[in-house]
């Protein structure tokens, strides 16, 4: 909490810098409000090092773009010793959110407020929806008995297709650049997008696929990693149009998947693999707007750009 002169004893003082004068002047960068909400990124899948250090890519991404989030890592099936469990970060957050308060009151605070509104706003680490990891989320939240918002997934959007089109060109699957003309001899002529979450999932891939198909200048289609027969089915309505080099594109982040079960179904319908997600750019970006938008801060708009 604040004084009308500065924040509480033991707290960093965050000096705004001189506004740049003249009707050309830069605009002011954005920053966390004082007390916000802690952003907590809910991570599925097994914990493991390769996840943590994932976790915490997109987290530092997040905090570059806002300085002063307080930023947290909260795994859904974590132990909550090397890794910390969703419901104890929430939990501990709390108790944070009541010392900095209880601390005030003893120094005797100019103006102060009781905290109210959210502790934490959850993000999940999901590229598009699982309704089973979502009621796993839903149900830690409600377990801590700590007052959180829990916000959508991270897609459909723009920034996952460029994500997506940058895996594959990664891979030799996919010209880097179309403006170029670069030809990449491996480069697929179809996409078999691969999901997890059923249906529902399969559906919003389908939007970002529609995105990735209209860079690539290739057909893209969906499918659902945990639906028997779906990936299969996908490759061979490519075959039959025409497509005669798929290649395998995870619209997944990578936790909450085993990796072996991509190249099963990659070796499966005989195709090479992209590598998932991961911690491209766009996954800190689109965890922050989350965030922000469940504050209604209003951060830079998040724009896809051209892969170079």
């Amino acid at each position: 909490m604040s004084s009308s002169t500065g924040p509480e004893s033991g707290l960093p003082v965050r000096m705004p810098r001189p506004r740049q004068p003249g009707r050309h002047r830069r605009p002011e960068p954005l920053v966390a409000p004082e007390g916000a909400p802690a952003l907590v990124l809910a991570v599925p899948g097994v914990p493991s090092a390769a996840t943590r250090g994932l976790a915490e890519e997109v987290v530092s991404i997040a905090r570059s773009e806002l300085p002063g989030l307080n930023a947290r890592i909260g795994y859904l099936d974590g132990d909550d010793a090397e890794f910390p469990s969703l419901r104890s970060v929430l939990a501990h957050a709390a108790e944070e959110r009541t010392a900095r308060y209880e601390q005030a009151v003893a120094a005797d605070v100019e103006g102060l407020r009781e905290p109210d509104g959210p502790v934490a706003v959850v993000v999940p680490l999901l590229a598009g929806p699982d309704n089973a990891l979502l009621r796993q989320i839903r149900q830690s939240v409600n377990d801590s008995r700590v007052a959180a918002e829990l916000t959508d997934v991270l897609g459909p959007h723009p920034l996952l297709a460029e994500a997506l089109h940058v895996r594959l060109s990664e891979a030799g699957l996919a010209r880097a650049d179309r403006a170029r003309l670069f030809t990449v001899a491996t480069a697929a002529d179809g996409i078999v997008l691969a999901s997890v979450g059923g249906e529902e999932a399969v559906q919003a891939a389908g939007i970002t696929g529609m995105l990735l198909a209209a860079r690539l200048a290739v057909p893209v289609m969906a499918a659902a990693l945990d639906q028997e027969g779906s990936i299969s089915s996908v490759a061979e309505q490519l075959r039959s149009s025409g497509s005669q080099q798929l290649a395998l594109a995870p619209y997944l982040v990578g936790p909450e998947i085993d990796a072996t079960l991509l190249a099963a179904a990659a070796e499966e319908v005989g195709c090479s693999m992209a590598e998932p997600l991961g911690a491209y750019p766009a996954i800190g970006k689109l965890a922050l707007a989350k965030y922000t938008t469940a504050l209604g801060i209003a951060p830079q708009q998040a724009q896809g750009t051209p892969v170079r």
